[in-house]
């Protein structure tokens, strides 16, 4: 006898986002993230940031193909994302600098 098939249920539609909320919501993800990563930073984490270059290229290159209006309006959130950056540059650079500026512990031999 054959097993009855399952009926399907149709997925709700998904909001179709107009480009300009496209790239709001990719500059609210990168700003999450730079915030993390400044977390991590600001308590001596290491961090591979390559991602971060790619997401602030994808901004900026979307950014560029919006309409002259819709991509005026997101200079504020452009410029939070290069506050950002700038701010986990400044991290990077004072760890940097104190990792320098300090000779490493010399520790005793016990035989």
């Amino acid at each position: 006898m054959p097993r009855p098939q399952p009926k399907s249920v149709p997925l709700p539609p998904q909001p179709a986002y107009l480009p300009e909320q496209r790239v709001a919501e990719l500059a609210s993800r990168l700003l999450r993230t730079l915030g993390v990563a400044r977390a991590l930073a600001e308590s001596g984490r290491e961090l591979d940031l390559r991602g971060i270059e790619d997401g602030v290229g994808q901004l900026c290159a979307q950014t560029l193909d919006l309409p002259t209006p819709e991509a005026r309006c997101m200079v504020v959130r452009l410029r939070e994302v290069l506050g950002q950056v700038d701010t986990l540059t400044e991290i990077f650079a004072r760890t940097a600098s104190a990792s320098t500026a300090k000779p490493p512990a010399r520790t005793r031999q016990v035989c």
